[in-house]
């Protein structure tokens, strides 16, 4: 069984404050909120720093490299035809407070592992580009 997600997904409301993330990954490129004051990645976007409450935030394109650090595996039909998948919060490599609830894709449910790199990548459904995050290959020394 591929935890590649479901074939149809809800899409989220579109608003100025989210907009930039849900449509970023048309460039490929992950985009977390950042203050310009004190450097904190602050998500979900909000109009001030959580940190120390700074006007000046703005979008900013990190890695897409994450940690797993939870998952389950729903098998609940919730969509009609929907096969079972990954759901996981995953801690990004930049700050790892940041963590999205997201879906792993391209690996088999029982191989998912806590602590599993992943790195984004994104499906596009109308105008939206939904993160998930597949597991990364371990490199290989000679």
């Amino acid at each position: 069984m591929l935890a590649d997600g479901p074939s149809v997904r809800l899409l989220p409301q579109l608003s100025e404050e989210n907009r930039f993330f849900w449509t970023s990954g048309a460039d490929g490129s992950l985009r977390i909120l950042r203050c310009y004051a004190c450097h904190f990645y602050t998500h979900p976007p909000g109009p001030v720093c959580r940190r120390c409450l700074s006007r000046h935030v703005a979008p900013d394109v990190v890695s897409g490299r994450a940690r797993v650090e939870s998952y389950s595996i729903n098998y609940q039909q919730w969509i009609p035809g929907s096969d079972p998948y990954v759901i996981a919060w995953v801690s990004l490599a930049e700050q790892p407070s940041v963590r999205l609830t997201t879906n792993l894709v391209g690996v088999e449910a029982d191989e998912v592992v806590i602590g599993m790199d992943v790195a984004v990548e994104f499906e596009e459904v109308d105008d939206v580009y939904i993160p998930l995050f597949r597991p990364v290959a371990e490199a290989t020394t000679p």
